[in-house]
This record gives structure tokens, sequence and C-alpha cells, in this order.
């Protein structure tokens, strides 16, 4: 699990989040073959595209038309709507579900979510940590790991952006997930590209899925075992099978 307990290890985690999100798509250039995290941005803020009532309307009309609700995730991204984007995609999926270019444009989508969650995540540890009442005179005056007098107040504070943090990092697990999920449909239609096989090890990788990491990682040494990228490959994969976790 990522966040056994939140309070202690909830700065480590989300450095080490940030630091998989920042190796895994940036080192290793994921997603150059195809549509990345910030081509989906870049694309979403294009003109000319249909509004989110026209793409809704036109869905509505046409429910078994799979380029109307990609039209209508392009406008719910540029309206600033992830969750909207995300939605219309797997309807299209479930028309198209052999089309890579969209599945890679959701997992985009679904690591856009994850980071957004973990963004907000490390805002309200911030603000748990520095802005709840009687906080820092907790943290500094203490007896046996307890404060000497507890503060109900703080006490409150804390409890409840502990909760929020816990569903931020869930929401963070959850798409990571749903990103691995996307890539494994593209790496079960293209078996023989490698590229494939690293989209799908860097996204497992970010979701801290071990085995998924492993594997895919194995598969690209299989198919492309002279890649440019393949001694740090190895590199990371010896790392990961020593340790049993992917940071």
């Amino acid at each position: 699990m990522f966040f056994p307990r939140l309070r202690r290890h909830a700065k480590w985690m989300f450095l080490f989040l940030a630091l998989v999100f920042a190796l895994g798509f940036v080192g290793f250039g994921v997603g150059a073959g195809g549509i990345g995290f910030g081509d989906v941005i870049r694309n979403a803020g294009g003109g000319g595209g249909p509004s989110v009532s026209d793409a809704e309307k036109r869905v509505l009309d046409n429910p078994k038309d799979a380029q109307a609700f990609r039209d209508l995730s392009t406008a719910q991204q540029a309206a600033g709507n992830t969750d909207g984007a995300i939605e219309a995609l797997q309807n299209y999926v479930q028309l198209r579900p052999k089309n890579t270019d969209v599945l890679r444009e959701l997992a985009a989508l679904y690591l856009q979510q994850a980071t957004a969650a973990q963004q907000r995540a490390q805002i309200l540890q911030a603000r748990s940590d520095y802005l709840a009442p009687g906080a820092i005179r907790d943290t500094i005056f203490q007896i046996g790991g307890s404060p000497i007098q507890p503060d109900p107040i703080t006490n409150a504070v804390s409890t409840r952006y502990e909760t929020q943090i816990s569903a931020a990092a869930s929401e963070i697990q959850t798409a990571s997930a749903q990103a691995v999920e996307q890539y494994r449909r593209i790496a079960e239609i293209q078996p023989k590209d490698p590229s494939v096989q690293l989209e799908l090890a860097s996204a497992a990788q970010s979701a801290n899925d071990v085995a998924t990491t492993i594997a895919a990682y194995k598969a690209f040494l299989k198919l492309a075992p002279n890649d440019p990228t393949a001694p740090e490959v190895r590199r990371i994969l010896k790392q990961i099978q020593r340790f049993g976790q992917t940071g």
C-alpha cells in the first residue's frame, strides 16, 4: 500500500509519487509515439472544437457514434473537466475497443487525474501540518511521542484533513491502476511493439504494481534487447527485483 500511515509518512510518499511520475514518463519519453500527457493538454486548448453542450447533444442524438464521444471528450478537456473527458472516452472505447490512440489518450487522462489528486493531497498535508491550531506546538512539545496537552481542536482538524488525504490517496491509486489497464489493453493489441511494453512498465511503476512492472520490462527487453534504453531498463529491473518495490 502507498499510504500505510498517512500522518507519519505522507510527505515521503508524495515525493516518491512525484519521482515515479517524472522518471517513468519523462525519463523514458513514454507516449512519444502516440498521444501523451502533454499532448492531451495542448490538443484540448486548440480552437475550433465543439462546445460541451453541442457535443453532448450530438452524443444524445447518436449514442452509437464513437467519434461523437471523442469530440465530447475533447470539449470536456478544453473546459477543464477531466472526469467528464474520461467518461466520454470510456464510452468511445466500448464502441471502438482497439483504437490504441484513444486508449493512450484515456491513459493520459487517468494520469492527469492522479496528478491532480496528488497535488490536492500535498496541499491538504501542508494545511494539516501548519495551519491546524496548535499543530506546531504539539509537534515540538511531546513526551513519549504524545503531546503534553492534547488539543481537541487540533485533533479534530487533523482528523478531518487525514480523511481528505486518505480519499485523495485512494483516488491516486485508482486512477493510476486505470492508466495501467489502458496500456495493458494496448499491449494485447500490439504484443510485438516494444515501446508499448515500456509504456505499460512505466505506468505500472507509477502505480506501484510490481508484478506488471517486472513482466512488462522483461517483455520489452525480449523484444528490443539492443534498444538504447535497454541498459537503464535492466538497471531498474534489477533494482525492483532486488527490493521488491518500484520506488
